[in-house]
Formats: C-alpha cells, structure tokens, sequence
C-alpha cells in the first residue's frame, strides 16, 4: 500500500514530467566530490565546480533557498537564488524532495557563519526518490526520532542503512582496504592469486555440512565450495608453489553473532614451508595491516586494549586444556570429557563423542580466556585430518589456531602430503559419516590421485575476513560487516 508520504512524491513525479523535466537522469559528469571541492576553497577563487549527490536538508527562504548535497566524500552545502537560477529552475526546487540525486554547477563562497558553500547556476535533477529514506529529526535534547535504528531492518533494507549512516559507509571502505592490503602483502612475497571451483563435485577442507544443488547439464548433485584447500594443494602438486585465493565459502550452518552460512575467506600455500612459517607470516602480515589503517599496533576494542606488535603469544592446546579444564587430553576418556562440560552446563555434554567433543571442551573452557592475539599450537589428529603429525609426537599435529578477543581468525597446518597416510585419515573419517557425522570429509579419490603425483612440503593458512572485520571495526556482530549477511524469512 501506498502511503500518504509516497503518494505525495509520485504527484510530484507526475508535475516534474508534465514540466518537461526528465526525472531519471542517464549521466551526470562531476568535477570533484563534495570534500575536494571544499578543501580547494581559497577565498576570490571562481572556479566552477560540477557536484553530485543526494539532497539531505533544504531550507526555503522565499527567493532563496539553503540546502545540503551529500555523495560519498561528505556533504556540501548548496545556496540557489530566484535572480540566478531563473522562474524555471528554482521552480523546481518546491518539487523536490529529501534523498532525491542532483547535479549542481556553481562557484564557492561563503556565508556570514563562515561555511563553505556552492552558489549554484545550473540545478540538474538525476533521480528522483520515490520513497523517503529514513533520515531521522533530532529534537532539542540530541535525540534522533525516525530514524533507521532496528538492527534487523538495518540489515535487511542495507541499501538504506548506508545511504543514511556515514559510518557504515566507512566500515565497508575498511573492509575494501583491508582486503586490498592482504592481496598486496601476499603479492609482494611472491604468491600468485588463483581461482578455484565453487561447484565442486566433492566438497573437503574443512569439516562442515555443505549446501547441496543440481547441475541439470551433467544431471549431477555438486556442492558449493566449504573451503578453497583442496584445490589449492593441486595447484603446489602442478607446480604453482605460492598460491592464495580471497572468495567466498558455504557451510549449511546455522547463523549466530559469529556465524552467516557465506562468507569470506583468503587462503594461501605455500611449497616447501610449514606451520612455523604460516605463524611467523601471517603475523607479520596482519601487524603490518593494523600498523597501516590505524597507525598503532595496540587497538582498543571491545574494553580490552588489543596488542598485535610482533611476536604474538604462542600456547600449546594440550596445556591450555590441562589449565583451564583440569584434564589432560593424553590421558582422559569420553567420560572425563563429558564431566567437564556437564560442570560447566554445556548442553550438549551427551551428544557429543570423538573429536567433536574434544573441540567442544576446548570451546566451552579454552576460548573464553584468550583475549589478545595467541597463537595455538599442535592439536590432536582426530581434530585435523588434513595435517601433518607432530614431529616427535604422533600424537598431535603440526596446526595452529589464531584467536583474538575469543574467538578464532585462521587456522593452518603443515600440510601432509603422504598420499598414503591422507587415505587412512579419509578413511577413518568416512566412518564417522556412517556412524552419522554428516560434517565429517568425503573420501576424495582425485585428490589422492593428485597427493600420489607428489605434493611437496607446504604449509598453508586460512584468515576468516569477516571474524578479522568485527576486530578491526569493533563489531560484536558478524552481520555488521558483511554488507547482505543471510537473515532468516521475514
């Protein structure tokens, strides 16, 4: 239903096209944003400047008339006058609306308060907004009324929620520069960027439940991707000896302030390397990423104050389980395990067996304590059938895990790479499926195939971009830094 509001807007559309105005414009060439154009001010200077943007306030005063223009940059404010814009043009002022896209041309002056302001000739109207955007009004007290504040609808209507938020706006501009510095670290120590499948006839690298489609041409089931990893690896056994990849995975999980089912996720390999080298990398990488964007190494996030100046912590799984669950992991059974989450009213305590409820009680009692950058160390095999054992123990596996603020950003392994050994571990996990762990790895004939050709010696990460992005943003939401995050049906 059209509301009052809306209706008076289209009226408005009516007028502005039986005036001969076209109301949807196809082009508009600017000289400079709305910051450039009031950075270049000098006092005398008549240069024309040619701004676009949207209309954010207007203030009519008779022949005159006051106004704002916003576009990415900021905002400008706008002075039209009857005597320069002539009947015509600033008629169509009254037939404008909030939110509505203009072109202004005009010089600079400023007004008796001393603001910067762009004395406009020429009024070009570029699109108009049939709907109002959800701008707000600020009453005597500081307090905004209307305005777009339900973090569901922020969410689902994100289009709006950037148009009237600068500050989502920046967020997603960090998120782009973020991005931008990891592909260029990655591309200055020699890797090269790849592209790998979505589809994927067989989904691995990761222990998740995927999401499942129909390839109707090859009448095939195929699964979109849960991890880069495997097809990575085939690129180190074809050769390619530094690869990385930044795109999106799938896993068919359920959604929480940590979790959306698409995100983002950069991986890179690297031949002839191990887990050692991973850490030492990938704290350097993201030491020179905070350094960069806030120019410090200590962030204050969260009421904690955040240090990832280089070295970061490293801890051992093993001891950490011992310190903060009171058993030790070489030693204890199911049963011991159990008691421990059931201490600590873990509702899943008699679910859950295996490697699943070894991982759980690091969760439950492990993850609440790390706060500061911690890298940690050599996990145990049924956690990680994708890595290499532990030189010196069997018993474990050479991976690690970077947590920050409670929670894990990248996890890499020396990768094993005895096509043999990786065949018993596809195997063990294969019981796991049929026992019911519909999480567990599929056994990957072509990937072994690939492993028998002979895969070199590598160790590889994979950095969660959007975990990343609620640290360096201070979000306590996954959904506040993906841009459309998955919401269930309204």
């Amino acid at each position: 239903m059209t509301s009052f509001v809306e209706a008076a807007r289209r009226e408005k559309l009516g007028e502005l096209m039986r005036r001969g105005v076209a109301p949807f414009a196809y082009r508009f060439e600017r000289t400079g944003t709305a910051r450039e154009a009031g950075a270049s001010y000098r006092e005398g200077d008549e240069t024309v400047h040619r701004l676009a943007g949207r209309l954010i306030a207007m203030r009519p005063h008779g022949k005159t008339t006051f106004a704002h223009l916003a576009d990415q940059s900021g905002k400008i404010q706008l002075y039209f006058k009857l005597d320069e814009l002539g009947a015509d043009a600033y008629g169509v002022l009254e037939l404008l609306d909030l939110g509505d896209h203009v072109g202004v041309e005009g010089s600079l002056m400023t007004t008796r308060t001393g603001e910067i302001t762009l004395r406009v000739r020429q009024l070009t109207l570029l699109a108009k907004a049939l709907r109002p955007l959800p701008l707000g009004k600020e009453d005597a007290s500081g307090v905004k009324h209307g305005e777009l504040s339900d973090p569901e609808l922020r969410y689902r209507q994100r289009y709006a929620d950037l148009a009237v938020h600068p500050e989502v706006r920046e967020l997603f501009q960090l998120r782009t520069r973020v991005v931008r510095h990891i592909r260029a670290f990655l591309d200055a120590k020699g890797y090269l960027e790849v592209e790998t499948p979505v589809l994927q006839p067989l989904y691995g690298g990761a222990t998740a439940r995927p999401f499942v489609t129909r390839y109707e041409a090859l009448d095939a089931t195929v699964y979109l991707r849960i991890a880069d990893e495997l097809y990575l690896k085939r690129c180190l056994v074809g050769g390619l000896e530094k690869v990385y990849e930044i795109g999106h995975d799938f896993r068919n999980e359920g959604l929480s302030r940590l979790h959306n089912p698409e995100f983002t996720m950069a991986e890179w390999y690297e031949a002839y390397a191990d887990y050692n080298d991973m850490a030492a990398l990938t704290e350097e990488m993201i030491a020179s990423l905070v350094q960069e964007l806030f120019g410090t190494a200590v962030l204050e996030r969260h009421g904690a104050a955040l240090s990832f100046a280089r070295p970061c912590a490293r801890a051992d799984y093993y001891e950490l389980v011992r310190e903060h669950a009171g058993v030790d992991l070489a030693h204890a059974g199911e049963p011991e395990l159990r008691a421990v989450l059931k201490r600590r009213h873990n509702p899943d305590a008699d679910t859950l067996s295996g490697a699943k409820l070894i991982d759980e009680v690091f969760k439950t009692c492990v993850e609440p304590t790390l706060v500061q950058p911690t890298f940690v160390f050599d996990y145990p095999v049924p956690l990680s059938p994708l890595a290499k054992p532990k030189r010196g123990d069997p018993t474990k596996v050479e991976r690690w895990e970077l947590f920050v603020q409670h929670r894990e950003l990248a996890n890499s392994f020396s990768e094993l790479n005895d096509p043999d050994e990786q065949r018993r571990r596809f195997t063990q996990q294969a019981g796991f499926r049929a026992a019911g762990d519909d999480e567990a790895h599929q056994l990957d004939e072509d990937f072994l195939r690939a492993l028998e050709y002979g895969m070199p010696p590598a160790g590889g990460v994979g950095l969660g971009i959007d975990r990343l992005m609620m640290i360096l943003a201070d979000q306590a939401n996954i959904r506040d830094v993906i841009l459309f995050p998955m919401l269930r049906p309204a």
